[in-house]
């Protein structure tokens, strides 16, 4: 399947409810406004239809000097066929277009099968933190959500930004 990577727009939202639940889909148009602002990019990965079939953004502010990766998510019927891979690689790309050398992400303790991804795509562990936000309750309610996350990262030196 053909893929192609471009900039994710406040019309692409809808069709994104693969990639987490309603206070989610709000929090996408608050991360396309930061990306109007330039501090962050909000890819998408489309398909030959021009839809999303994988999302995720690069913050610029969150760790000065870094990139770093967040909210990355690929549609469930097709995790495991190397568009994460090919979104990573598109956001490495970015980061390096603002002349930044390191790429930065966390990843929860209890999601294996994405930090083998990141540790295959060279990153590396070097510390855990607490984070959390919020979700939607099975009622409906918001409530806040607890996790710890391993920060990741990996230089990227030696490649030339296209």
């Amino acid at each position: 399947m053909p893929l192609t990577v471009r900039d994710l727009t406040p019309e692409d939202v809808p069709a994104c409810p693969w990639s987490g639940g309603r206070l989610h889909l709000e929090q996408l148009h608050v991360q396309l406004a930061r990306a109007g602002d330039g501090v962050v990019d909000y890819l998408a990965v489309c398909g030959p239809a021009d839809l999303p079939v994988a999302i995720g953004g690069v913050d610029y502010v969150a760790r000065p000097g870094s990139g770093v990766l967040w909210q990355l998510a690929v549609m469930p019927a097709l995790q495991s066929c190397g568009i994460g891979t090919i979104l990573i690689n598109a956001a490495e790309e970015r980061i390096l277009r603002r002349a930044l050398s390191t790429a930065e992400l966390s990843v929860e303790e209890d999601n294996p099968r994405a930090r083998a991804l990141y540790e295959r795509l060279g990153y590396r562990a070097y510390g855990t933190e607490k984070d959390g936000w919020d979700v939607e309750g099975p009622d409906g309610t918001t409530v806040w959500y607890d996790t710890v996350c391993t920060l990741m990262r990996k230089e990227l030196v030696g490649r030339l930004a296209p």
